[in-house]
């Protein structure tokens, strides 16, 4: 199964310019998203994992699927002020401003091996946030596995020159 076959591609979302690619599309055909559970569940494999982590929204798609059938707990990375207990946080720069991911301070304990997941990685940015939140947590990235990596905006080798294993289901140019 070719799944970039299930990903929608839509021009000038969400502004002019951007060629947003839809996961939607994937995750509504039951085979299409079982394919791809099966494989990020495989990629994981490679990792000691300890939790699953997974950056909001749709990360929590793919990463609460894995981590069930895994049997690993689930930690969600959320946007500022969404999570109701005490956080740590991690602001970050996106290409129209900053941006703020947080996580439970009692989610993630000292040594925690915690792959994160997420549907697309584009500059990395919010990865490399996400990352900064586990090792504020004390624990340590296992690694990153994303749906779709926007090759030539260069977030998969950001994250691998900083040291990060980083793995991916498929390509797509990110214009």
């Amino acid at each position: 199964m070719n799944l970039k076959d299930y990903i929608r591609s839509i021009k000038d979302y969400p502004k002019k310019g951007i060629l947003f690619r839809d996961i939607t599309t994937l995750i509504k055909d039951e085979l299409a998203f079982e394919e791809t559970i099966n494989q990020i569940v495989e990629k994981s494999k490679k990792f000691k994992v300890d939790k699953i982590a997974a950056i909001e929204s749709r990360g929590f798609v793919f990463a609460s699927a894995v981590s069930y059938i895994l049997k690993k707990p689930f930690i969600m990375l959320r946007k500022k002020n969404k999570l109701p207990a005490d956080v740590h946080s991690v602001d970050f720069q996106l290409e129209y401003g900053t941006a703020t991911i947080e996580v439970h301070k009692d989610s993630i304990t000292e040594s925690d091996s915690v792959l994160i997941i997420d549907d697309l990685v584009a500059t990395g940015g919010t990865a490399e946030a996400a990352a900064k939140l586990i090792e504020i947590s004390k624990g340590k990235v296992a690694a990153f596995i994303f749906v779709i990596n926007l090759f030539d905006l260069g977030g998969c080798e950001n994250l691998l020159k900083n040291g990060y294993k980083v793995e991916n289901l498929m390509d797509f140019p990110g214009h």
